[in-house]
């Protein structure tokens, strides 16, 4: 059995466990109570760089240095040890007081009663400075499971080096569809002589792009219930869309972008200067440009303005939330208020986590970024969302998985977008049924 077969229903069986387990304040979650005087303990667990423990620690000492009375344990690992292990602790209620959460697991947690609404905690956590938005991302069946920690939207990163090396104007981004894209990129391709390409692919590391797709189809991935719900021909296009750009050499062989797609940004095309016109999360423009070191300018996604509304939307790097059963949600909501909307720690963490999703932290540490993380931040702020989709449904974790090896079975002629199509639906929901 796969590695990730099994952690996947070891975290089902652990989740379906926990739930049966009594929530610790009987009667009430106990959010909205006075501070206690009293010595507390909060136990927080996070992932994330050498870095990012860093300037955590230097958070929770703020926080406790105005709290003397609440002491902050850290508990931090890297990324593929940290699921298996807050699943071992929720199923033994022992979960930590304060999670740092993903998107593609808020709902396996929320929907089995592991994490507390903080619509609970509103004494002692601020959410003023939070656009609906934004707050709508952690949010299931109205209740708020997650706080966002920062916001980024899937754009397009376009080389103007190669642009005004290869005589090809910059596309009006207001205006322009995948078709205007698509003729753009066949431009550099033809004048890149096979060393340079329009496009780098898509469709492999996430499914951004693909549920902006969808939406400005008029369509989504998923209903309010989990059920997959995205129409076949609405994937058949995508991928006839990818295989187009790929036969006609406006991106590279299939070959050389699975071989850039594997091996991490700094080996991307638009990182190597291989490609004039890339998809991105708008908060990979300073990454992506210390790699390149070439002037890149961020784009909104081609098709916006045919859309009936905006498609584009927030996409959370991270969450905060809140153990249903820890004993001191009172302060464990003050200290996530701390992190969310304390100025000192604002100017600590900086862009870390990501652009802020709090609005008013974004104007405090603006003048400490970095001026590709200031574009950043200026995109997001002018960029039109519309309400953000269903948060991934319990057992579709897996979807980047799924969607990359269809990309992949497109691009080599494995199976045709049709194909590819009914069976990403079936393999979809037969994930999402197994997980209920």
């Amino acid at each position: 059995m796969r590695p990730k077969v099994i952690r996947r229903l070891m975290l089902a069986f652990m989740l379906t466990l926990s739930a049966a387990l009594p929530v610790a304040c009987a009667g009430g979650s106990g959010a909205d109570q006075e501070l206690s005087a009293e010595p507390v303990t909060l136990r927080f667990t996070w992932w994330g760089s050498d870095d990012r423990h860093k300037r955590t620690q230097q958070v929770i000492e703020l926080f406790q240095k105005k709290h003397p009375n609440i002491t902050v344990r850290g508990e931090f690992k890297e990324w593929n040890g940290y699921w298996d292990s807050l699943a071992t602790t929720v199923a033994a209620n022992d979960a930590p007081d304060i999670i740092q959460m993903d998107e593609l697991y808020l709902a396996s947690y929320a929907e089995r009663g592991a994490l507390l609404d903080l619509n609970e905690a509103r004494k002692h956590l601020d959410t003023a400075g939070f656009d609906g938005k934004a707050l709508a991302t952690g949010a299931i069946n109205g209740k708020q499971y997650a706080l966002p920690v920062g916001l980024s939207a899937y754009s397009i990163v376009v080389n103007t080096d190669l642009l005004a090396k290869y005589g090809v104007a910059l596309p009006d981004d207001t205006k322009w569809s995948w078709e205007d894209l698509r003729k753009a990129g066949e431009q550099v391709s033809k004048a890149g002589g096979g060393t340079v390409w329009g496009i780098q692919s898509f469709g492999f590391n996430d499914a951004g792009g693909l549920n902006i797709w969808a939406r400005q189809a008029g369509v989504s991935l998923f209903d309010d219930k989990g059920k997959v719900v995205v129409p076949p021909k609405v994937l058949q296009d995508y991928w006839s869309y990818l295989l187009d750009i790929a036969k006609n050499g406006i991106a590279p062989p299939p070959p050389v972008t699975v071989e850039k797609a594997s091996a991490g940004l700094p080996q991307s095309a638009t990182a190597t200067n291989t490609a004039a016109f890339g998809a991105w999360w708008n908060t990979q423009l300073t990454a992506v440009t210390a790699a390149s070191g070439a002037k890149l300018k961020l784009l909104r996604l081609p098709g916006e303005a045919q859309a009936k509304v905006p498609s584009a939307y927030y996409k959370p790097s991270m969450f905060w939330s809140v153990s249903s059963r820890s004993k001191h949600p009172a302060e464990a909501a003050a200290f996530v208020s701390f992190l969310s909307n304390d100025e000192e720690a604002a100017n600590v963490l900086l862009t870390e986590r990501g652009v802020p999703a709090n609005q008013k932290l974004r104007a405090v540490i603006n003048d400490k970024l970095k001026e590709t993380d200031k574009i950043a931040a200026d995109f997001l702020d002018k960029l039109p969302v519309s309400d953000p989709p269903r948060v991934t449904p319990n057992g579709a974790s897996t979807i980047e998985a799924i969607l990359k090896r269809h990309t992949e079975n497109v691009l080599f002629g494995r199976s045709t977008p049709e194909q590819a199509a009914t069976a990403f639906i079936k393999e979809l929901q037969s994930e999402v049924d197994a997980a209920r």
